[in-house]
C-alpha cells in the first residue's frame, strides 16, 4: 500500500496521467495549437522552473491571507469546471413556462444529459454570462473554439424540458436588451406598415424590414455576442429533428400525432362575469396571480390550464369563458418566418419540417425564408438570391444539405411566451442542458420568510 501511495505522489506518474488526459483532449478539441501547451504541464509537474502559483512561497510556510487567496482561486476553477461539465444553476425569470415552471424557481440544469460542450469562448469571466455591468462585455473574442460536445447520457426527446442559448440573442440592442434585435425591428417594421396603409402606401415586408433595420441601428447601440455568450432560455421541446410540426387552434401536432397532455400548459381565456368581483384568494390558492389578470370592459383576461379552466367554470358569478385564439389563416408579422406568404400566427402555425443533421431537402425561393438563417448564419454559408436563383457559396444550388440538427422550442404558457413560433429553430449547439429539479423557489410578490414556496423545493421538474 505504501508503494501505491509513494507511486502516486511520484511527480513523474502525475506527469504522465496529466499529460496523457492533455493530449487527448486536444486530439479531441482538434485545435493543434495546444500543443504547445505540453512544455507549460511538464513544467508544472516536473522542472518546476516557473512558480504557476505566484501568490504562494515555494520554500516558506505561507500566510493564512496567502492561503485563502489560493483555497478561492482553486474553488472558481473547480466550480468554473463544474458548471462547464457537470450541472449550473438557472434562476427562472419570466412566466413563459407557468404553470410548470414558476418565476423565482431555481433549477438544477445537467450539462451530461444532454453532453457537456466546450466553451465557444474560453476567455471570460467565470460567473457572468455576457456582462460584468452596464455594457462591459465578460467575455473575450481573441480566441474562439469550434463547436465540441462530450457523449450525453440521451438525446433532446419530444417534450423535453430544455435550457439552451437564445437563438436571437447573437445580437443586441444594449439600450433594449431586454427585447429580441429582430423582435424589435420586426415590431417597428409592423408599426411601418401599419401607418403607411392608413395613407395608402404599400412596401414589401423586405423594403420595410431594412427601415426598421436602420432606424434600430440609428436609435442603438448594436453588439453581437457569441453563442455560449447569449441569454439562457428554458422551453420546452415540441419538435426534434425530423419532425413536422403544426398548431391546430393552440394544439400541437407532431407528425399529425397530437402532443400528450401536459398539466401545465395554459391559454388565455376571456372571462366574463354577472356583474360581481372574482375572489382574488380562491384564485391566488389556484396559482392564478393578480398581476396574470388583465382586466377589460368585458369582463378579464386569465391564463388558465385545463384543470384550472374546470373550476372557473363552476363560479356562480362566471358567465361565459371563451379561449382567446387567433384565427385560421390570420397573418402575424412577428410569427417566424415573417413572410406573408406563411399566414401562420402563435395559435395556428405550420405544417413545418424541423431540420435533421445529413437530411436533404429540395429549397426554393418560397420554402427558402424557412431555413435561410440556418443555411446563411447557422452554418456558415454565403447565401444570396439573384433573380430566381440560388446562390450557396457562390454555386447555384436547388437543394440543400443540414449540418446539424434542429429542434422547435414552446413556452407551456401558450400565450405569453416568446418562442420559436416567433424566432424560429434551436440548433444543436445552442443546446444548454437539462433541468433536473427545483432546489430553490421564490415568490417575489410575498415578504421574508414567505418568500419561499416550501411545497416546491427539491421537487423534480416534471416533462
Amino acid at each position: 500500500m505504501q508503494k501505491i501511495f509513494a507511486l502516486l505522489r511520484n511527480k513523474y506518474f502525475k506527469f504522465s496521467f496529466a499529460i496523457t488526459i492533455y493530449i487527448l483532449w486536444v486530439i479531441w478539441l482538434k485545435d493543434y495549437w495546444f500543443f504547445l501547451g505540453i512544455p507549460i504541464v511538464y513544467d508544472i509537474y516536473v522542472s518546476k522552473k516557473i512558480n504557476w502559483s505566484p501568490w504562494k512561497k515555494r520554500n516558506k510556510k505561507n500566510s493564512a491571507i496567502i492561503e485563502w487567496i489560493d483555497a478561492i482561486i482553486f474553488a472558481v476553477i473547480a466550480v468554473t469546471l463544474i458548471n462547464i461539465f457537470l450541472f449550473q444553476n438557472y434562476k427562472i425569470p419570466s412566466g413563459s413556462m407557468e404553470k410548470t415552471l414558476l418565476i423565482g424557481d431555481h433549477l438544477y440544469v445537467s450539462k451530461v444529459s444532454y453532453g457537456p460542450r466546450i466553451p465557444n469562448t474560453p476567455l471570460s469571466f467565470p460567473f457572468a454570462q455576457n456582462l460584468l455591468w452596464d455594457d462591459v462585455p465578460s467575455f473575450l473574442t481573441w480566441m474562439q473554439w469550434p463547436y465540441k460536445r462530450l457523449a450525453g447520457l440521451s438525446e433532446v426527446k419530444n417534450d423535453d424540458i430544455v435550457v439552451f442559448n437564445f437563438p436571437e440573442g447573437d445580437t443586441v440592442a444594449l439600450e433594449k436588451s431586454e427585447q429580441s434585435y429582430y423582435g424589435i425591428i420586426y415590431e417597428m417594421a409592423n408599426n411601418l406598415k401599419e401607418q403607411n396603409e392608413k395613407i395608402g402606401i404599400k412596401y414589401s415586408d423586405s423594403e420595410l424590414y431594412n427601415d426598421a433595420r436602420a432606424n434600430v441601428w440609428k436609435d442603438n447601440t448594436i453588439v453581437y455576442r457569441p453563442v455560449d455568450k447569449t441569454d439562457n432560455y428554458v422551453k420546452r421541446c415540441v419538435a426534434i429533428a425530423g419532425d413536422t410540426l403544426k398548431v391546430v387552434k393552440g394544439k400541437v401536432y407532431i407528425n399529425s400525432k397530437p402532443q400528450k397532455d401536459i398539466p401545465g400548459i395554459q391559454y388565455m381565456y376571456q372571462v366574463t362575469t354577472n356583474g360581481t368581483p372574482m375572489n382574488f384568494k380562491i384564485l391566488e390558492d389556484m396559482g392564478i396571480s393578480e398581476k396574470e389578470i388583465y382586466f377589460t370592459e368585458q369582463g378579464m383576461i386569465i391564463p388558465l390550464t385545463h384543470e384550472n379552466l374546470g373550476i372557473i367554470k363552476t363560479f356562480r358569478n362566471v358567465v361565459s369563458v371563451v379561449p382567446m385564439f387567433s384565427e385560421p389563416g390570420q397573418y402575424e408579422f412577428r410569427n417566424f418566418p415573417h413572410d406573408q406568404r406563411y399566414p401562420w400566427n402563435q395559435d395556428y402555425y405550420g405544417p413545418l419540417y424541423i431540420p435533421k443533421k445529413g437530411a436533404t431537402i429540395k429549397i426554393n425561393t418560397y420554402n427558402l425564408p424557412l431555413y435561410k438563417r440556418i443555411i446563411g448564419h447557422y452554418e456558415n454559408n454565403k447565401l444570396e438570391v439573384k433573380d430566381t436563383t440560388i446562390y450557396i457559396n457562390g454555386k447555384p444550388a436547388s437543394e440543400y444539405t443540414f449540418k446539424m440538427n434542429y429542434y422547435f422550442m414552446m413556452g407551456d404558457n401558450r400565450h405569453n411566451s416568446l418562442d420559436s413560433r416567433f424566432w424560429g429553430f434551436v440548433p444543436e449547439d445552442h443546446v444548454v442542458g437539462k433541468p433536473i429539479f427545483i432546489w430553490l423557489s421564490l415568490d417575489a410578490n410575498k415578504s421574508f420568510l414567505g418568500k419561499i414556496r416550501w411545497s416546491r423545493m427539491f421537487t423534480k421538474v416534471k416533462a
